[in-house]
């Protein structure tokens, strides 16, 4: 398998060059949250994710952490809800980028929490991280390998993670919803998909493999210890989680009034 990285546009540039590859098996789509959301930020966009593509499969899902920075006098999600409330506008988060995940993730818990914090988009996550860890900003959804390490050295606090699942990586920590926010959840996800028009019998052969590969059970661990939970399902549940996705982030872009960069 040659892997073809094609950045730019937030991902638009690759995405549409998958879509344009012959519909014979041999060019496959990676595609994250992005894929679902790009098409509410960008009317020209270039793709349609439900008519331009043939799904494949629902590769892992991955739980993010909401942190904040140890000067916040917050030590819980329902705390940080309340002090958000007494301080509208006042309270910053951080995001690689206007309408990344993480910005996404934080405009649904305003929306959801009845709060207003505000957003400050950074360029990349890694800037972003940077920041919070600095104080610069004061609240995070983070990807959570790269930002435990921060708070097991006490730089950040860990409130709670971001899924609808606690991580085995922190089991401790409850999730939002659990945590005063009831149905909250948002978690980083891939998916693999093929260019619309590809034979049922290809994408089935390959849906087939991917399903047998995720029961090496070392291949599992080696994706949990990264966050994410190996999922594989078939190509009706990866176009069934496509649908619901996109409704649910067109809702928190246009709540949001949120615009791709």
């Amino acid at each position: 398998m040659i892997v073809d990285n094609r950045p730019g546009a937030g991902g638009n540039l690759g995405t549409i060059a998958a879509a344009k590859s012959p519909a014979d098996g041999y060019t496959l789509n990676t595609a994250s949250i992005a894929f679902a959301v790009m098409p509410a930020l960008d009317a020209r966009a270039g793709f349609d994710p439900l008519k331009d593509f043939a799904p494949v499969t629902l590769i892992a899902t991955v739980n993010n952490l909401q942190v904040v920075h140890p000067s916040l006098p917050v030590k819980s999600v329902r705390e940080l809800i309340a002090l958000a409330k007494s301080r509208p506008g006042q309270l910053t988060f951080a995001s690689g980028g206007a309408g990344g995940a993480q910005h996404l993730a934080g405009e649904l818990f305003n929306s959801m929490a009845g709060v207003r914090m505000t957003h400050v988009p950074y360029r990349g996550s890694a800037p972003g991280l940077v920041a919070l860890v600095g104080g610069e900003v004061v609240v995070g959804f983070t990807d959570m390998v790269i930002s435990l390490p921060h708070v097991r050295a006490g730089k950040l606090r860990a409130l709670a993670v971001t899924g609808s699942t606690r991580s085995v990586l922190i089991p401790e920590l409850p999730t939002i919803a659990e945590s005063g926010l009831r149905g909250y959840s948002f978690t980083a996800w891939f998916a693999l998909l093929a260019p619309a028009g590809t034979p049922p019998d290809i994408i089935a052969h390959i849906n087939a493999a991917i399903a047998t590969g995720f029961k090496n059970a070392a291949l599992r661990e080696r994706l949990a210890a990264t966050g994410a939970d190996a999922v594989a399902g078939p190509p009706e549940q990866l176009t069934s989680f496509l649908k619901a996705e996109m409704a649910k982030w067109a809702k928190v872009v246009k709540t949001a009034g949120i615009r791709g960069e």
